[in-house]
């Protein structure tokens, strides 16, 4: 990207339903930020949401992009400890640094919060962007860009596997078979269950978690969804991680797991969701939220990805140039898709 035209082309969701295109001068560099120059952008299930009005925080307008990949363009004065040319992804949480949260090492759940690419006057959908340069992570020689993509997806599933405790030798259950779900089979694996059963209600999403090495895979819509996943299980679930979030698969993982287990909200509720608190209470059942990531999560990400713990080939099944983001958010939304990568200008994946 050559940065002398001061102008660029980025991503806004103006409204409900509407995703397109704006040119606008280049944004002035703080003395703590780096301008990046856009490789590849992932369109995630909350940028889906928010287009259309449904993310609890996320409303339009926005600048969407947080699961991004570029390399640095320029340094502000500030800045130590990265070089011009370097191939970056952001932690797109932007933690104050000062509150409660963040000096007990739970900068995921700041107290004042901002988020690059998700209601920040920054996203990472832009030919060039500005981001806290303290929240760049440089990207390992050999990582391709599809590799790269997958790190701040792969971070989220990693975290909430941390959370749940130690799983190894564990019976799983995974609610969701899309680009989450998938993932978090990878980090389950990575982490040791002993068996993982995955649900969807979409066969060709069930086939690909089996491609990917679910154990078995249940059709969610079957009438007592909790009873077969035990029954492909051997046992009651010990941790069930709910990737989709409504009112139904709440209510069938506190059942899957029964007595004593664990049941992580991994994906983003759209909508308010009733829980069975007599249960949880009467069978010891752990409901425990899972908020993005910190820093230790992305280097984990970036460890399995290297090691080729998630399988790129599979999770990336479209692309789109830039000036195509409706097209790629469209093909997002459709079902029909994994993961959809938005690239930079002149960017090829081969």
């Amino acid at each position: 990207m050559n940065t002398s035209t001061r102008t660029r082309r980025r991503v806004i969701v103006s409204a409900p339903g509407e995703v397109g295109l704006v040119t606008e001068a280049l944004p002035d560099l703080l003395p703590d930020e780096a301008l990046v120059s856009l490789q590849v952008a992932g369109v995630c299930g909350s940028d889906i949401h928010g287009l259309h009005g449904t993310h609890p925080t996320m409303k339009p307008p926005y600048y969407p992009g947080h699961e991004v990949v570029g390399v640095v363009e320029a340094l502000g004065s500030d800045v130590t400890g990265l070089a011009v040319g370097q191939l970056v992804t952001p932690e797109p949480t932007l933690p104050c640094g000062h509150c409660k949260m963040c000096i007990t090492g739970r900068s995921n759940i700041c107290e004042n919060m901002q988020f690059f690419g998700c209601g920040f006057r920054e996203g990472g959908m832009a030919d060039v962007f500005s981001v806290r340069a303290s929240r760049l992570h440089v990207v390992p020689e050999g990582f391709d860009l599809r590799m790269a993509a997958l790190i701040e997806p792969f971070s989220t599933p990693l975290h909430a596997v941390r959370l749940a405790g130690d799983i190894s030798g564990k019976a799983v259950a995974i609610i969701g078979c899309g680009t989450i779900g998938l993932l978090m089979l990878a980090a389950a694996r990575a982490r040791g269950a002993a068996r993982i059963v995955m649900t969807d209600v979409l066969e060709s999403k069930r086939q690909g978690a089996l491609e990917l090495g679910a154990d078995a895979v249940v059709d969610s819509a079957s009438p007592d969804v909790a009873a077969l996943v035990r029954e492909q299980l051997g046992e009651t679930a010990d941790v069930v991680f709910d990737c989709v979030s409504i009112q139904p698969t709440v209510v069938s993982a506190i059942d899957m797991v029964q007595r004593g287990g664990t049941v992580v909200i991994v994906g983003v509720p759209s909508r308010p969701i009733e829980v069975p608190a007599f249960v949880l209470q009467d069978r010891q059942v752990r409901l425990q939220g899972a908020a993005t990531y910190v820093s230790e999560d992305y280097a984990a990400a970036i460890r399995i990805i290297a090691a080729g713990g998630v399988d790129t080939g599979h999770m990336i099944t479209a692309t789109y140039p830039l000036e195509q983001t409706a097209e790629a958010f469209a093909a997002a939304a459709s079902g029909d898709q994994i993961k959809v990568l938005l690239t930079g200008e002149g960017v090829e994946l081969g």
